[in-house]
């Protein structure tokens, strides 16, 4: 992952609202969990919701999947662990031993 991309993850992350979304996917597992109860559980209005949504799945946070009439989304741990390894890979690189 590069610096940019990173960066770009963290800022959509930086919000309140979108940080509150992707900790209640989290909590989901890869199972995600409907746009319709994320709304209700989150008490946030759905063109609301949905430009959050988005923002986390331009980043590729979180992918949506369609399952009949039902619009789940589903975090995306991997994007999510390249972040943190972004963020650790050099950690502590220049302590003296």
């Amino acid at each position: 992952m590069d610096l940019d991309t990173c960066a770009k993850a963290l800022k959509e992350l930086g919000h309140p609202s979108r940080l509150g979304i992707y900790k209640r996917l989290v909590r989901s597992g890869h199972q995600g969990v409907p746009v319709g109860a994320l709304q209700k559980e989150l008490d946030i209005p759905g063109s609301t919701l949905s430009h959050h949504i988005s923002a986390l799945v331009s980043v590729g946070l979180v992918k949506q999947k369609r399952d009949g009439r039902t619009l789940y989304c589903i975090p995306q741990f991997a994007t999510f662990n390249e972040v943190m390894g972004f963020l650790s890979e050099e950690c502590c690189a220049d302590e003296s031993m």
